[in-house]
């Protein structure tokens, strides 16, 4: 796949000097995409048609909804659930017949498990699972991070100073590793891909152990006998662990800006 390299989101991420630059973009690029979806894209055919197809999960249902635009939302979610409905019917139609048929099955065909009423049961559940986890948003952020892990990782290949900032970072969250270390084969020859490993193996060893420590000393400072000794680094030093071991999720925003 061929990806648009966009080096200027990527190199100020970096410069955030946060646990995860790809944290920050992919905060930014959500808060967007929420943005776009309850403005007038919503309104292009081939949008609509993947909204109504897909919806939105529950987490950006929030997003969506803690914007205040309930008129924008309400018109989204009404087609998505015409769209579903229309779906539900097959998919139920089939787990009763199923079941029905199984009902009406011999006793011993039943016991050994030779009907077909279980396979259709289980068959509807994963359809109606397949249906409440599909997100259209979701799908674009994931389109949108692959790009800007290719980016950062032709930065690494390419560019000896972004190289240089990114190894005297925090490096990233476990998440974005995983998403790094997968694209990798895609954007580095052999070689790259040996020095961005060791790299990344580094970074993400010698940031866990400082946070470690920054953690334990946040919760030794509830210890009455520490009231008085300085925080040093580690007042927040809860939600940078988090965000380290799960991505970006709790405490202030990771691109530096007070929302």
């Amino acid at each position: 796949m061929r990806y648009h390299i966009d080096t200027i989101p990527v190199w100020d991420a970096v410069k955030l000097g946060s646990e995860c630059p790809l944290c920050a973009l992919r905060r930014r690029e959500e808060q967007g995409q929420v943005e776009r979806f309850l403005g007038g894209s919503v309104m292009e055919p081939d949008t609509r048609i993947q909204v109504n197809e897909k919806g939105f999960c529950a987490r950006h249902h929030v997003l969506l909804y803690a914007q205040q635009n309930r008129l924008g939302h309400a018109l989204m979610t009404h087609t998505h659930l015409k769209e579903t409905d229309k779906r539900l019917k097959k998919i139920l139609e089939d787990a009763v017949q199923g079941a029905q048929a199984a009902a009406g099955a011999p006793l011993m065909k039943r016991a050994f498990g030779k009907d077909g009423g279980k396979e259709a049961v289980q068959a509807a559940a994963e359809k109606l699972e397949q249906l409440t986890n599909s997100c259209i948003l979701c799908d674009r952020l994931q389109d949108s991070m692959a790009r800007y892990a290719y980016t950062l990782l032709y930065l690494f290949s390419n560019d000896g100073a972004f190289r240089k900032a990114l190894e005297g970072s925090r490096g990233v969250c476990l998440k974005d590793a995983a998403l790094l270390l997968r694209m990798a084969p895609e954007a580095l020859n052999a070689k790259q891909q040996a020095e961005f490993t060791e790299v990344m193996q580094r970074l993400i060893t010698e940031n866990m152990h400082r946070l470690e420590d920054e953690l334990e000393w946040f919760t030794l400072k509830f210890d009455y006998r520490n009231a008085d000794k300085p925080w040093n680094n580690s007042r927040d030093a809860l939600e940078r662990a988090v965000t380290k071991l799960r991505g970006w999720c709790v405490g202030a925003e990771p691109d530096g800006n007070k929302k």
